[in-house]
């Protein structure tokens, strides 16, 4: 097992980096924030079309049904991406947890052509709760309980309302009828799997956020004075730099050890994927803390970009089970 990702691997996750960062600016993000009167749909919906038209949201599906057939060691350096720039659409739920979940059902409702084009987004709640991530925009939600329950596909649009949060780009919505729905026809085990790449792919994305996090205050702490001095040369603000970033570095490559375990069909996958699930939230959450100390009082205002990815992490953290229910797993899985 190599926890360095091979020259098609970065390839492909350079050319996601150059898209993102170039579309999916802060400017856009704070477009797509639901509570907010500039919401420009339009300037969101461009970015998912050039996503589509690289391929990246068949990535998971498979070769037969038109996508590119990648394992899951191919996609999380695309989902640690996305993350990086807070980006504001269901891209986890759309193409790694749905498009895979869909061939596993054999496409019953012919959807995964439609997904792969980018006219399809899917939300996704596979914990039994009624708040949906992306719901009030997506098309489609698919709806479960943890670790391998019956799945239920329901069409989006009136089926949810509004519901404000602290991360307005996630377009939360709250189901009206949670028992709604139609039996997606999956077996145990490709449930299972769909929880499975939920929490490892944000995992993936916490991390991607962490190192936004860490970038932003890194160059503010070089670009700030105090004293005279960059404010980055006092030995207590690197302390919690160096802290952030050894957090960080001990997550990514549990979330690739993770993405390999499902890609092996390994019996520690489970466990895997709560240790990276778990480290991942734990590392963007002291991002994002450091991230407000070394600002100080402009990173409190929402003028300053950074709270748009602080905002997510908190969000992300709490998604696809936090870290203490993560870590309570893997004691589980070790007997503890």
């Amino acid at each position: 097992m190599r926890f360095a990702l091979s020259d098609e691997q970065t390839a492909l996750r350079d050319a996601v980096r150059e898209l993102l960062s170039r579309e999916c600016t802060p400017a856009l993000v704070r477009a797509a924030w639901v509570q907010t009167p500039e919401a420009d749909p339009g300037r969101v919906e461009a970015v998912w079309a050039k996503l589509a038209e690289m391929g990246v949201l068949g990535a998971a599906a498979p070769a037969a049904a038109g996508g590119l057939g990648l394992a899951a060691c191919d996609v999380i350096p695309l989902l640690e991406e996305a993350g990086r720039v807070a980006l504001p659409l269901p891209l986890l739920e759309t193409a790694f947890v749905a498009a895979p979940l869909l061939a596993a059902a054999g496409d019953p409702y012919g959807m995964l052509e439609r997904l792969i084009a980018g006219e399809l987004l899917v939300a996704c709640a596979l914990d039994g709760s009624a708040l949906v991530p992306y719901a009030t925009g997506a098309h489609v939600l698919l709806l479960g309980e943890r670790d391998g329950g019956p799945i239920r596909l329901l069409a989006g649009g009136e089926s949810v309302e509004p519901v404000r949060s602290i991360d307005g780009a996630r377009a939360l919505g709250r189901l009206l009828d949670p028992a709604a729905g139609r039996l997606l026809d999956v077996d145990q085990s490709a449930a299972s799997a769909a929880w499975q790449r939920g929490a490892l792919g944000c995992a993936a994305q916490l991390v991607g956020l962490g190192r936004a996090l860490l970038e932003l205050s890194t160059q503010y702490v070089k670009e700030r004075h105090q004293f005279g001095v960059a404010i980055g040369s006092f030995q207590a603000i690197k302390h919690h730099l160096a802290d952030t970033l050894i957090g960080l570095e001990f997550a990514a490559p549990a979330v690739l050890r993770a993405a390999w375990s499902l890609d092996a069909g390994a019996a520690s996958a489970g466990r895997d994927v709560a240790m990276a699930k778990a480290l991942a939230s734990e590392a963007a959450q002291r991002a994002a803390a450091v991230a407000l100390q070394c600002h100080g009082a402009i990173a409190y205002t929402t003028e300053y970009d950074l709270h748009l990815f602080a905002k997510r992490v908190w969000a992300s953290a709490r998604s696809w089970g936090d870290a203490d229910w993560q870590r309570a797993r893997v004691g589980a899985a070790l007997g503890l």
